[in-house]
């Protein structure tokens, strides 16, 4: 009688698997999402030569550069070499594992690589190093572009106030002139044995010089002149804000509701001919953010939201919060998107403006700002019924350094 053979055991001993990785010249760590769970001998090697690396933060994304987050989660995948402090380059490979959001990151030691590679390494680093130049600059362009396109609505946001707080003072003038002449026949009415003997004149004189009036009218035109200064304070001050330029910018908590406020507030001449503005605010966590990059973000949404709209049209500005996620929608009534563009939208330098009135990088420019923040941002629209722009973000970044 013959037995069937044993079937072999197949499953890994954990032991067995973590022998295997501890002998492993390569670098191996894993992350769950932005959360790191291990890192194998040789890894922890190479990494405390990293500048940004220690034990107690131990970030995926001071491990690899801005783009690199945005390609795995579009490809599953992405491989480069990497500058790792003190002269090292290393080769990196990075891996969706699951649906889970484990993480995969291969680490080459630069000992393992040929000698005939090393000048290409360098190369490579040098171009990193010139590639991360290059996108600050572009992102400062796009932003100076932004401040140029509205140059002419902010210039009419500022001069309209002045205009009025300018009669005014011209009124003001005219006023207090009146009241010192009403305070001379007083001087003199005060000067007599007999001031009563003066009244008739007196009251001649507030008729003539128009007292009633200007008591009246006085305080309105003091209210108007103090709104009319603060608008323009608040205009200079929300354009410097957006166009600040801070390359050691920190993440910070940041009011969403205040920065949204602050670029409607830059981009209200620009829409308030042809827009009727919607604001649908719910309830907002404080989110950490880099809230100059946010704000470019925004303006881009509102203003190609506005020039979707030919004639007359509603921009609807929504907000809400689910879970550890925030988002942000603007929503209008314009022409909408045509589906053979909507799988473009985001590709640099693609525009569907006239030649000389558009980048085409604002949405290029958003996405990346967007996957930098870890989020996401979408769009749904219909042609001919308009387009709504959907940005969420997580409430929280994976680092616990926040400058509050």
């Amino acid at each position: 009688m013959t037995h069937p053979a044993p079937t072999p055991d197949t499953t890994l001993d954990a032991g067995l698997l973590e022998a295997a990785l501890h002998r492993l010249q390569e670098g191996v760590l894993v992350y769950r999402g932005r959360h790191f769970v291990y890192a194998n001998p040789a890894a922890r090697d190479m990494c405390r030569s990293h500048p940004l690396w220690s034990e107690e933060d131990r970030r995926l994304e001071d491990l690899v550069p801005p783009h690199a987050l945005p390609h795995l989660r579009d490809h599953g995948r992405w491989s480069d070499y990497v500058p790792f402090g003190e002269g090292r380059m290393l080769a990196a490979r990075l891996h969706a594992l699951d649906d889970a959001g484990h993480l995969l990151l291969l680490l080459q030691n630069p000992g393992l690589v040929r000698d005939g590679d090393k000048e290409l390494l360098r190369r490579h680093e040098e171009l990193n190093v010139r590639l991360t130049e290059a996108q600050e600059t572009l992102l400062e362009s796009e932003k100076l572009a932004s401040i140029g396109q509205l140059a002419a609505g902010v210039a009419h946001e500022i001069n309209n106030p002045i205009g009025y707080v300018h009669s005014n003072l011209g009124s003001l003038q005219e006023y207090l002139a009146n009241l010192f002449a009403l305070i001379d026949v007083y001087e003199r009415a005060l000067a007599k044995p007999d001031p009563a003997a003066m009244k008739s004149e007196i009251a001649a004189a507030r008729e003539r010089l128009d007292i009633d009036f200007i008591i009246r009218d006085l305080p309105q035109l003091m209210t108007e002149s103090r709104e009319g200064v603060e608008r323009v304070t608040r205009i200079v001050r929300d354009l410097k804000d957006f166009s600040r330029t801070d390359p050691e910018s920190r993440w910070t908590l940041t009011d969403l509701h205040a920065s949204l406020d602050s670029i409607l507030n830059i981009v209200w001449n620009e829409l308030r001919y042809k827009v009727r503005l919607e604001k649908r605010y719910g309830s907002l966590p404080m989110v950490e953010c880099l809230h100059s990059e946010l704000n470019q973000v925004f303006m881009n949404l509102l203003l190609n939201a506005g020039g979707a709209i030919r004639e007359q049209g509603v921009i609807t500005v929504s907000t809400g919060h689910e879970g550890g996620e925030v988002w942000i929608e603007i929503a209008d009534t314009g022409d909408g998107i045509p589906p053979e563009n909507l799988q473009r939208l985001f590709d640099p330098f693609f525009t569907t403006k006239p030649a000389g009135t558009g980048t085409g990088l604002g949405l290029s420019i958003s996405y990346g700002i967007v996957a930098k923040h870890n989020g996401r941002i979408e769009v749904e629209s219909e042609e001919g019924a308009g387009s709504t722009f959907r940005v969420t973000l997580p409430v929280r970044q994976a680092s616990d350094e926040i400058d509050a």
